[in-house]
C-alpha cells in the first residue's frame, strides 16, 4: 500500500515536472500540499511595453529665447511652451530634421546619429537614426496636443529600413512634463515579418533661436529584429521658432476708438522702446487703451 503511494506520488511529480508552467516545476513537496491553489495568481505576462528601454524624466525644461535661457517654470507657462513648438514645427513642415546623440549638460552633438545595439534575427548588430522627415503637422481638437506625421530614417548594416510613417503625437501635460511619442510603426528589416518600432522623446531643452530641441529618448524594436537603446538626443530644425507672435491686425472700428494722445510701449517682439497702435503690452501681455473719463 505504502508503495503504491509513493509511485502515484512520483508519478504526479513527474507529471507536472514535464509540463510547461514554471511556478510548479519549482515548488516541493510540502508546497505542493500547502498550495492555496484559489487564491494564487499567475505570473504577469510580459507585455509589449517591456520591450521599450526605460526613459529617463527630466525634472525641468530650459528654454531660449532672445539669447537667453531660463527654466520655463520661472517665466512661461504650459501655452507658450506648446504653442512655441508648435510654431517651431509648422515653420519646418516637410523639411528634415537632424538628429545626434548629445552631451545632455552642453546639449552639443557626441555624433552625427543615434545608436541603437539590436538583433536581426540572430545576428547582433546596429540600427541608427540620422534624420527625421516631417511630412505633416496638425493641431488636434483638445488644443495642447499636436499630432505629427514623421519619417525616422533607419539604417543598419549599410542597409536602409522601409518604414511606414510613425502618427506621433505631442503634447505638454505640465509646464515640465512635454512628451513626443508614437504607438509605434512598422519597418521592413528581415525577409520574413515587420518590425515594430516604438519612440518616446521626454523634452528638457528648446532654443527657439537656433531651432533646436534636446531631450532623453527610448526607443524599442520588436519583432523579428528586438532591441534599441535610450540615452539622450539633440534635434536640429532648419529653421528657428519665428515669427512667435505675429502682429495681428485690429479692426478699422476699434482701431478709431482709441486714445491717440495715450503713450504705447513696444511690443514683446520689438528690439527698442518705439511705439505701436495695436495696444500696450506688459511683461508680454496686451492691454489695450481705455479713454480717460472726463472730470465733472
Amino acid at each position: 500500500m505504502l508503495y503504491d503511494k509513493i509511485r502515484v506520488f512520483v508519478l504526479l511529480a513527474a507529471v507536472f515536472g514535464l509540463c510547461g508552467c514554471e511556478y510548479i516545476r519549482d515548488i516541493t513537496g510540502k508546497d505542493f500540499f500547502t498550495l492555496n491553489w484559489k487564491n494564487d495568481t499567475p505570473k504577469p505576462v510580459q507585455s509589449y511595453e517591456s520591450n521599450v528601454p526605460l526613459l529617463k524624466q527630466p525634472s525641468s525644461i530650459v528654454v531660449c529665447r532672445s539669447h537667453q535661457c531660463a527654466p520655463s517654470k520661472l517665466s512661461m507657462s504650459r501655452e507658450y511652451i506648446f504653442n512655441s513648438l508648435l510654431q517651431l514645427f509648422d515653420n519646418n513642415n516637410y523639411q528634415k530634421v537632424l538628429t545626434c546623440q548629445a552631451d545632455p549638460q552642453t546639449h552639443t552633438c557626441l555624433e552625427n546619429y543615434i545608436t541603437l545595439p539590436i538583433n536581426v534575427g540572430v545576428v547582433p548588430t546596429n540600427a541608427y537614426i540620422d534624420y527625421i522627415k516631417i511630412s505633416d503637422v496638425i493641431i488636434n481638437k483638445q488644443g495642447n496636443i499636436l499630432n505629427l506625421i514623421l519619417n525616422y530614417n533607419i539604417t543598419y548594416g549599410g542597409q536602409i529600413a522601409e518604414c511606414n510613417p510613425s502618427r506621433s503625437i505631442l503634447f505638454a501635460k505640465k509646464i515640465n512634463h512635454v512628451i513626443l511619442e508614437d504607438s509605434g510603426y512598422n519597418c521592413k528589416i528581415t525577409a520574413l515579418g515587420t518590425t515594430n518600432v516604438k519612440t518616446v522623446f521626454a523634452i528638457d531643452y528648446i532654443d527657439l533661436d537656433y531651432g533646436y530641441i534636446g531631450g532623453y529618448y527610448s526607443i524599442g524594436f520588436s519583432g523579428p529584429a528586438y532591441g534599441g537603446g535610450n540615452g539622450y538626443m539633440l534635434l536640429r530644425f532648419k529653421k528657428n521658432a519665428y515669427p512667435l507672435s505675429p502682429e495681428l491686425m485690429e479692426p478699422t472700428k476699434t482701431r478709431q476708438t482709441m486714445n491717440q494722445n495715450q503713450p504705447l510701449s513696444a511690443s514683446p517682439n520689438a528690439s527698442d522702446n518705439s511705439s505701436t497702435n495695436d495696444g500696450i503690452y506688459s511683461q508680454g501681455v496686451e492691454i489695450f487703451p481705455i479713454e480717460a473719463k472726463k472730470a465733472n
